[in-house]
């Protein structure tokens, strides 16, 4: 079994890092959680940060044959239309995207343009479900939480990659209070990957680093269980439930929330063009 390669790209913007994975160069790759630019006060969008994951697939002489979604993002947009234009590959998320996308089809009155059965996905993973990424075998974790549908990649049984469900140690764990969202569920999920081996690597997709330390994106499991400040071993699970909701209540709508959730369930698609080729997101006014 080969060992993976990683490549891990920061959207300064969002805090989010995007990830390159791979088997050897001139091998076959996955591109996991890629970030469109969007500037919300211009209604601008720009393919500069995900430009860099395409110059680096290129400059490896890759296949790329995924483009993985952790799960409906809600600080960013996925690039991953962009992606596949550029270089190919199969967009895919978790199966349980068909519940958030009958949510918030509801929320942004999609009704008529939105079909809440995940089609909009090149392909739908399954708890369990194991593919291939050139010669690295990948298992799909479902881990809900943060959203219904959120979902982690375990690679070659070394790596995981888990999205919002885990941040570093210091950082502690993801909100769950956006619209499915379930702190006792998210217990559970986090006690799933903490099943792992000690010494497995875990990938987060943000950083909010203290001031003391700069960005980082990996850590372990073992450093999880030892010093994670919300789930560290003995915290139990009414406590986590009690911490979690009233943490959440503190918290502020993300910033890009309203755009990225109703583009990133529909594959990273932007909306529609009119006649003029315009397009329009949605602003639904007292919703969230």
């Amino acid at each position: 079994m080969s060992q993976p390669y990683v490549r891990a790209f920061l959207d300064q913007d969002s805090e989010t890092f995007s990830y390159v994975i791979y088997d050897k160069s001139g091998g076959h790759a996955a591109i996991i959680d890629p970030v469109l630019d969007f500037n919300y006060h211009s209604g601008r969008t720009g393919t500069t940060t995900a430009q860099q994951l395409v110059d680096f697939v290129r400059e490896q002489q890759l296949t790329l044959d995924w483009i993985l979604e952790t799960h409906a993002h809600a600080d960013h947009l996925s690039a991953a239309p962009f992606i596949k234009q550029q270089l190919g590959g199969c967009i895919a998320i978790g199966e349980h995207i068909r519940e958030v996308q009958g949510i918030f089809q509801r929320v942004f009155g999609l009704e008529k343009e939105l079909l809440p059965d995940g089609s909009q996905f090149d392909h739908l993973f399954a708890d369990g479900e194991q593919f291939a990424v050139g010669e690295l075998s990948v298992r799909v974790m479902h881990v809900p939480g943060h959203t219904p549908a959120d979902i982690a990649y375990l690679v070659n049984d070394k790596m995981v990659f888990v999205g919002d469900t885990l941040f570093m140690p210091d950082v502690g764990t993801a909100r769950c209070d956006f619209p499915g969202g379930s702190a006792r569920r998210l217990f559970d999920s986090v006690q799933r990957l903490l099943a792992l081996p000690e010494h497995t690597d875990i990938y987060v997709c943000h950083d909010y680093p203290p001031q003391e330390r700069e960005h980082e994106c990996r850590t372990t499991v073992g450093a999880q269980k030892r010093r994670n400040i919300h789930v560290h071993s003995g915290v139990e699970r009414a406590a986590f439930v009690t911490m979690r909701n009233e943490r959440d209540a503190t918290l502020a709508v993300p910033r890009l929330i309203l755009p990225s959730i109703q583009v990133n369930i529909c594959a990273g698609q932007l909306p529609p063009a009119d006649e003029q080729g315009r397009r329009y997101l949605r602003v639904p006014l007292d919703q969230l």
